[in-house]
């Protein structure tokens, strides 16, 4: 169901007892969060309304927004749905005026679109001394044509993108029975596949060496890129970018590091090392299997840290980097430092914008960015690294984050170099199967020959692209696959904005 919570004077003290039911990690800590001084005349008689994907972020925002209200005297109605509903939502919302005052831009919406069709203002006049509280922000944080647009600042984030979603996660007792420590010596794809059948032969049918959330085709998805980058597969991982080599502009689903990550799936299936029936479960139900031993190893994100450490205290279990070929050098590649996904946006039509700029300008401070790492956690962390240091997050969640600097990279994003290619997204049909779903029917065998079918998706993919470039052009863009060319990105290091000054 949706979570959608509304904040106001009389719902003060319901809103907190709620909170307090949910007994989510940071509940405790949230209490330490404090409201600052506003940054204006914050108008009483309109409501703000604020739009997320939830989960854990609901949990800091339960607890500031009425913590908010009561201080400011502003009606908040906070709602966090599902990336599949607010898709729908927030386009919904604009088309009819109903959309909320801030609100994440849907993830097929590129932010130079939401700016040429006047779905967004600017923060510009709204926060005082803007440039220099975004001097604040680590460099990288506010790109022209990604959240910058003609000098105005449209999209302010908050918590950073360098985060994996298919790092090791792993029984500590089952790994050290198999003879592996992963903490001190990363797994390679060898010891990956022979940890897995180890840890299934010495359980007896009692669990598996791996689990994956299969039902939840994405999975596939994340899994296999993040393996095949880990082997030195280089490419972008949304929208018109996905699996396209910046140095090349071409699609490399085909490449052999992604084959290769496939057969390595395969082959821990076939050596009865997965668990049985993770092709029907969702990653939340594979995570849930961990805590109880039923498998020693999967591949998620650090969102799982604190609901283990909460509710599984005695789980002993360890975070490492994805397993990687012996050798390998690869980088795991992010297309900005700051995370789109948690990138406020404010309504052209918002009833009361300068509510949201006077908290997002919180958010923008180490104090602020402090409180929501107390509260949140590795989830979805905090952009400033000052706010890591002083926040209270667990050793697991600290290090993983420490892990994450050292494993993920920030990419070239072809929407900063040309916001025009927002009409080739638009345009844009992803290939079906995807490369989602190919993975997954190979792994279910209703499909077979991994390279063949990875051929034939590189190529639907190619088409794909081509055809999406032709419409943007007919209607006026001027956009080019050339746009999609980063011939002095090196995959090892961050891509800043002096490489694309060079361009």
């Amino acid at each position: 169901m949706p979570d959608i919570t509304t904040m106001n004077r009389r719902t003060f003290l319901a809103g907190t007892t709620a909170l307090g039911a949910l007994g989510i990690t940071g509940a405790a800590r949230a209490q330490d969060i404090t409201i600052p001084a506003p940054i204006a005349d914050i108008p009483t008689d309109a409501p703000m309304r604020w739009i997320d994907t939830g989960d854990q972020k609901a949990v800091f925002y339960r607890d500031f927004f009425a913590r908010y209200t009561a201080e400011r005297g502003v009606d908040v109605v906070y709602d966090g749905l599902p990336w599949s509903e607010l898709n729908t939502v927030v386009p919904l919302g604009i088309r009819n005026g109903t959309a909320q005052d801030a609100f994440v831009l849907p993830s097929s919406v590129p932010p130079a679109f939401a700016v040429r069709d006047g779905w967004v203002q600017p923060y510009d006049g709204l926060i005082p001394d803007l440039e220099a509280w975004k001097g604040n922000f680590p460099d990288g944080s506010f790109i022209e044509g990604l959240n910058v647009f003609e000098g105005k600042t449209y999209g302010v984030p908050y918590t950073s993108a360098l985060v994996s979603g298919a790092h090791l996660l792993f029984n500590r007792d089952m790994m050290a029975n198999a003879g592996f420590d992963p903490e001190a010596q990363p797994l390679t794809w060898d010891g990956f596949r022979e940890a897995a059948r180890k840890i299934t032969e010495s359980a007896g049918g009692r669990a598996y060496g791996f689990i994956i959330g299969g039902a939840q085709v994405g999975r596939w998805s994340e899994v296999v890129r993040t393996l095949g980058q880990m082997a030195g597969a280089a490419c972008g991982k949304v929208s018109i970018a996905a699996g396209v080599d910046f140095r090349t502009g071409k699609v490399i689903w085909n490449a052999d590091e992604f084959v290769a990550a496939v057969e390595l799936l395969l082959a821990m299936n076939d050596d009865g090392s997965v668990f049985p029936g993770s092709l029907s479960m969702t990653a939340p139900q594979a995570r849930a299997f961990m805590p109880q031993g039923a498998a020693g190893m999967i591949l998620q994100g650090p969102w799982n840290i604190p609901v283990w450490e909460r509710e599984n205290p005695d789980f002993n279990f360890g975070i490492a980097p994805p397993p990687a070929p012996e050798g390998a050098t690869g980088k795991i590649i992010t297309g900005e430092l700051a995370e789109p996904g948690n990138t406020m946006f404010i309504n052209a039509k918002a009833k009361n914008p300068l509510a949201v700029a006077d908290v997002v300008h919180y958010l923008g401070t180490v104090e602020g960015q402090t409180a929501w790492a107390n509260v949140v956690g590795p989830s979805d962390p905090p952009l400033f690294p000052e706010a890591l240091e002083r926040s209270s997050m667990s050793k697991r969640s600290t290090a993983v984050l420490s892990m994450f600097r050292d494993i993920v990279r920030v990419g070239p994003n072809p929407f900063a170099r040309n916001p025009e290619l927002s009409e080739v997204a638009k345009a844009y049909v992803e290939p079906t199967p995807s490369l989602a779903s190919t993975v997954q029917g190979l792994f279910a065998g209703q499909l077979t020959g991994v390279r063949e079918n990875l051929d034939i998706l590189t190529e639907a993919t190619e088409a794909a692209l081509d055809k999406a470039f032709d419409e943007a052009r007919a209607n006026g863009a001027n956009v080019s696959r050339d746009d999609m060319v980063f011939p002095n990105w090196d995959p090892a290091r961050n891509y800043v904005a002096a490489d694309y000054a060079e361009l």
